[in-house]
């Protein structure tokens, strides 16, 4: 008899899938979540990145040396300001959406206290040098860019892959604290560049409303990322080319607006600063480019 049992205890559990299949439907993000208490991945990170050369070829070749990323601490600027050097205090959340759009966002794991809202990302860059470089046939070579060093904040980044346009977008708010550089084949030098953003005076209000943005349908934090930080918005997606091109299949990458202030403290001409530069209120809209190889 307990033979007999354990047989049937058996077969039935053998038998129990196949009788729920014809149940059984194929659950949505938010319907595992149900379940299982959580939709969604998160991915917490904390990094510093060092990359001896990026080199791209043609014939010649661009060549990126002594890279460095991490938090804004990798620049001596920043260490002063107390900064670490590490990109830190970063989570990852995935969602995939009820209609297949991949959903990627990019946030901060602390927040004020005061306030509650989210801090601000630190971030730094070093590089050593930026150069062209003569194929086989030569041994010349010129540097474009050399001691870049810049450090600043991720307030906002955004990815979202659309199933029904096949297009991302790509939504970003930053700022740029500091970024210092030599233009060595024009012996320029750039001293204390900063980008921010286009500011909540009225005339800046102003500015976004001529430019189809209206603040006040925004949460007041959302008005702060906004107003505080550089802000761009990107699509990205394979198309045609541009006006009377016959390109096909080229990647595309349409620019539904920058707004952003940039200042930069010195421009100095053979070690000598010439004087500093403003730029108020700059919107980049409408733009559009079309990359392929030809």
């Amino acid at each position: 008899m307990k033979g007999l049992k354990k047989i049937a205890l058996v077969t039935a559990i053998a038998a129990a899938p196949f009788a729920a299949h014809a149940e059984m439907q194929a659950m949505n993000d938010t319907a595992m979540g149900d379940v299982t208490g959580q939709a969604g991945v998160t991915i917490e990170l904390e990094t510093k990145v060092s990359i001896g050369q990026f080199k791209y070829t043609d014939e010649g070749s661009f060549a990126v040396n002594d890279i460095v990323l991490g938090g804004a601490g990798v620049t001596a600027d920043g260490a002063t300001a107390g900064y670490n050097d590490l990109l830190d205090q970063l989570k990852i959340d995935i969602d995939v959406a009820d209609d297949g759009d991949a959903v990627i966002h990019v946030g901060s794991l602390q927040t004020d206290p005061a306030t509650g809202a989210p801090v601000p990302i630190d971030w730094g860059m070093t590089v050593g040098s930026m150069e062209l470089l003569a194929g086989g046939t030569g041994t010349d070579s010129t540097t474009l860019i050399s001691n870049l060093s810049g450090y600043g904040n991720l307030a906002q980044l955004d990815i979202r892959v659309d199933t029904a346009t096949d297009q991302l977008n790509l939504v970003a708010a930053f700022d740029v604290q500091d970024m210092d550089f030599d233009v060595d084949f024009l012996g320029v030098g750039i001293r204390d560049l900063k980008i921010t953003g286009a500011g909540s005076e009225a005339n800046d209000i102003a500015f976004y409303a001529a430019n189809g943005i209206d603040l006040s349908t925004m949460s007041p934090l959302e008005q702060g990322i906004f107003t505080q930080y550089a802000n761009v918005n990107l699509d990205i997606y394979k198309g045609s080319g541009l006006g009377a091109s016959t390109a096909t299949d080229v990647l595309r990458i349409d620019v539904n607006n920058v707004f952003m202030d940039m200042s930069i403290g010195a421009v100095e001409i053979g070690g000598t600063s010439i004087g500093s530069l403003a730029i108020d209120n700059l919107a980049v809209t409408d733009t559009k480019l079309a990359v392929y190889g030809h």
